[in-house]
């Protein structure tokens, strides 16, 4: 349930749309090595996503 939890703080910052008292929750209840890691792989599926949109739209034209 951690490791959910971690996945769905991290997927909220990268929005950045996060209330108060859920931060101050995540700061007490969180390990912050998941949060890295966590953060980590959110980051290299955004840019992977990216590059295939790239892609996907060069070879469109």
């Amino acid at each position: 349930m951690s490791m959910l939890r971690t996945v769905k703080a991290v997927a909220w910052s990268f929005v950045g749309l996060r209330s108060g008292a859920e931060f101050e929750k995540d700061t007490q209840q969180l390990n912050p090595i998941h949060v890295v890691v966590a953060g980590f792989v959110g980051v290299a599926i955004f840019i992977g996503a990216l590059l295939l949109l790239v892609n996907w739209a060069v070879k469109a034209v």
